[in-house]
């Protein structure tokens, strides 16, 4: 079975922004983001695309399956 694995907080840090501010520029709560970055919490397509854009990533790269 497939896991999904986030590395988020990574990129994040690497943008030099909070779990604050990300949510913010992304339209959710900081819990979310929190859910996310502890891999508990799939987002759905379009806050994959927005949080890609606000971290200057590909999607690909912050959010994975693997085996």
């Amino acid at each position: 079975m497939e896991q999904f694995v986030c590395h988020l907080k990574k990129y994040r840090q690497l943008a030099g922004l909070t779990q604050e501010e990300l949510a913010v520029l992304v339209g959710v709560r900081r819990e979310t983001i929190i859910r996310l970055e502890a891999a508990k919490y799939n987002p759905s397509l379009k806050l994959a695309i927005d949080i890609s854009r606000a971290v200057r990533k590909p999607i690909e790269v912050i959010f994975q399956f693997e085996s």
